[in-house]
């Protein structure tokens, strides 16, 4: 008797990890490998991805809730305030202050959420860098 429930726990935990490890979502690991050049960022093409994944899917910075007020779920949306997205003056940019965790910034994401990569943080600032240019 011991030995069947032992045998029916073994495969019913089987089961529950198949099932789990099916139905993870590979998508965070997919961009955070995804190539992004050095120079000529699209907001677009490279970092609205990015952003609604790490960003406006955890419900903090989209169009609804825009955490701290500012909203990442367009390009439009990213730079209308020069405080968040100062083009060309990436050291004078909040976002920027946030994503490489700055004194006095509030870190972003969050401890506890999935963070940026460094080839992340590099694109955001070389966008930045290049005009912030809703391309």
């Amino acid at each position: 008797m011991l030995k069947k429930i032992f045998y029916n726990s073994l495969i019913l935990s089987l089961f529950i990890i198949i099932l789990f490890s099916q139905a993870c979502d590979d998508t965070l690991n997919q961009i955070d490998n995804s190539f992004i050049p050095e120079q000529d960022i699209s907001f677009n093409d490279h970092l609205l991805r990015v952003f609604e994944l790490k960003c406006n899917n955890a419900g903090c910075h989209n169009s609804q809730f825009r955490a701290g007020g500012v909203s990442l779920a367009s390009c439009a949306e990213a730079t209308e305030s020069p405080l968040v997205v100062f083009p060309h003056e990436p050291d004078n940019s909040s976002l920027i202050w946030s994503i490489e965790n700055q004194s006095g910034a509030s870190q972003m994401p969050p401890l506890g959420y999935q963070p940026l990569t460094e080839n992340q943080r590099r694109a955001i600032r070389t966008w930045i860098e290049e005009g912030a240019k809703c391309n």
